[in-house]
């Protein structure tokens, strides 16, 4: 079966940018990167998850860090010049981004919001990221995740 096109996979299609979809089973219960990275026959360390936080203006910024990481709130806040940032209520999600928690892709969101890579990944190649729909993760070089999403690189995660 022909896998359906993502709106991320359909701008990196655009952007002429290589990446690779790797699709795994999904049921209706919230799985973990952990679960992800094992299903999709990987190590962990290179599965990273996008997480929405807002300002109390409701601004909207994006963290893409690896999945058995914690984000750090106060170096998250800081990173995007903020005094204090929290977690976008998952009922927003969709309503904002486009997607859906579990599918939620740093590219192609409705609107470029600033978003921050942990520099972890920069000791990587490759990362896997969501494709923008359960069961569908991309791996793509860090390099153009970064400058696909504009992003900027410092450390925003406990360690």
């Amino acid at each position: 079966m022909k896998q359906k096109k993502t709106n991320a996979m359909r701008i990196l299609d655009r952007q002429k940018t290589n990446y690779n979809v790797n699709t795994y089973e999904v049921t209706d219960q919230h799985m973990d990167g952990t679960e992800v990275a094992n299903k999709v026959g990987i190590e962990d360390k290179f599965v990273y998850k996008t997480l929405v936080l807002e300002n109390s203006n409701h601004d909207h910024f994006v963290f893409v860090i690896p999945v058995n990481a914690t984000l750090d709130m106060k170096a998250a806040a800081y990173a995007v010049n903020e005094k204090k940032l929290h977690l976008m209520p998952l009922d927003d999600l969709k309503k904002v981004t486009g997607y859906i928690r579990g599918g939620c892709s740093p590219i192609g969101m409705k609107r470029q919001f600033l978003t921050v890579i942990d520099q972890q990944a920069t000791f990587l190649n490759s990362i896997y990221v969501s494709g923008g729909e359960r069961g569908v993760q991309i791996e793509m070089a860090v390099d153009d995740l970064i400058d696909t999403t504009h992003a900027k690189v410092t450390e925003v995660i406990h360690n």
